[in-house]
């Protein structure tokens, strides 16, 4: 037995809505910049949605707007298992969440298109999640395997997106505005963006190639410090060398540059709420950038979720943002899955309430795989069901391995690559009736 059938049809169809509202299919073509009288279209992407965004972009210029072959140029990384078919642009994939010499490859091709901009052309960047592992190019003395080490201990330190960004960002040639530098004075540059970060900040998407960055240094220095991440010499003498310290939103660059997003967490929580509420649920949206530890937010959200269904309330509680896992144990899972343990053992099978929380893009820590589970769902039997199993919950919470418990109830979140990605998303539903 899995998910009660009272409750798996809405909670997948919250989920996909929320999938749905971020597909570059019909969120990119309206903000597409039109082409020049001659100039050509040089079109970068980077990110989860790159292979999306990319095929959608050829597509319009080649179709919709007839532009010749030969004007249109460009190169798109993406995570492994995120391809999706092109027709005369090359699409790589790279290594996700730790990069791998595929995207320094792709990546250094990238900063050559850029360079090779001439007046009349104009550079299209779009971006998406996940753009900061697949734009990999490590700053001079750092090697891709520091990187790689680095990449993983503040994975496993609980560290924000956004401090995690910070480190990266100081360590790169495309991150935290390098890339607009590298395009000559005089070019147009447009960047597109997916957003999948709190507040929708532009220096965090994808470590913010384009734009200005606020963040400094002695910033990166402090998070190492702050998270006891252990840094190799050459990592060190990087983060204080003054020729690391990327440009300030204040650069003159930046001025001349139009970022624009097409896609943002806040829409697809909107269109999961439509379906909510026409299936007579009142809709509480609880934010769409939370942050902080997955197993804390669970109990938060369990104990309003009671206290509606005390109430007898109807209704679903929805938010997004991306928490974090402090790696404790030697189990699998990430921050959605762990968020639906913890939920569920807050809730210790309450009746009425039932839950599902994943990630977007389709795929919830895990080994790096595109087959990765993207999260998992609840309901007042999830506990019950373990305990005739002979599984205990709190162990398997105690030990971060949320993948290893819903793996046996069968209760994982699969949908596989969505090719889109704004983050986490969850909803609790409270249906008391």
């Amino acid at each position: 037995m899995s998910i009660d059938i009272r409750f798996a049809p809405l909670l997948h169809s919250l989920f996909d809505a929320a999938v749905s509202a971020a597909q570059a299919e019909a969120a990119l073509p309206p903000s597409l910049p039109a082409p020049s009288a001659a100039g050509r279209i040089i079109l970068l992407a980077a990110g989860k949605a790159a292979g999306a965004m990319l095929q959608v972009a050829e597509s319009h210029y080649l179709d919709a707007c007839g532009l010749e072959p030969g004007r249109l140029t460009g190169l798109g990384v993406t995570r492994h298992g995120y391809g999706r078919a092109t027709r005369q642009l090359e699409l790589v994939e790279a290594g996700h969440p730790v990069p791998d010499a595929a995207g320094v490859a792709a990546t250094m091709r990238c900063l050559e298109l850029a360079a090779a901009a001439r007046p009349g052309d104009h550079v299209v960047v779009l971006l998406s999640g996940g753009g900061s592992a697949n734009w990999i190019a490590p700053a001079a003395g750092v090697s891709l395997a520091d990187k790689q080490d680095l990449t993983r201990r503040l994975l496993r330190s609980g560290a924000t997106i956004r401090e995690i960004n910070c480190v990266r960002k100081h360590l790169s040639r495309i991150k935290g505005g390098r890339l607009a530098l590298a395009v000559p004075e005089g070019v147009a540059l447009t960047t597109l963006a997916i957003s999948d970060v709190p507040q929708d900040d532009a220096a965090v998407i994808a470590s913010g190639p384009t734009v200005g960055d606020p963040s400094s240094l002695a910033e990166a220095r402090d998070i190492c410090a702050r998270h006891a991440i252990e840094v190799p010499p050459a990592i060190r003498a990087a983060l204080v060398d003054p020729a690391n310290e990327s440009p300030a939103p204040d650069h003159p660059r930046f001025a001349a540059t139009r970022y624009e997003l097409i896609a943002r967490p806040a829409l697809s929580l909107a269109a999961a709420a439509d379906v909510a509420r026409a299936e007579g649920y009142d809709v509480h949206l609880l934010g769409d950038s939370l942050e902080g530890e997955a197993r804390e937010r669970a109990v938060e959200h369990a104990s309003l979720a009671r206290h509606l269904a005390a109430h007898g309330k109807r209704a679903v509680l929805l938010s997004g943002g991306e928490l974090t896992v402090t790696l404790r144990g030697d189990g699998r899972g990430g921050p959605n899955q762990e968020y639906a343990l913890a939920l569920a053992l807050a809730l210790e099978g309450a009746a009425d309430i039932a839950a599902v929380a994943g990630d977007t893009d389709g795929t919830d820590g895990g080994g790096g795989a595109a087959t990765d589970p993207a999260g998992a769902l609840i309901d007042p039997t999830t506990l019950a069901r373990a305990r005739t199993m002979g599984l205990d919950a709190a162990a398997f919470l105690a030990r971060n391995d949320s993948t290893g418990f819903f793996e046996r109830l069968g209760d994982l979140l699969t949908p596989g690559p969505t090719f889109t990605n704004v983050n986490d998303f969850r909803a609790v539903v409270v249906d008391k009736r």
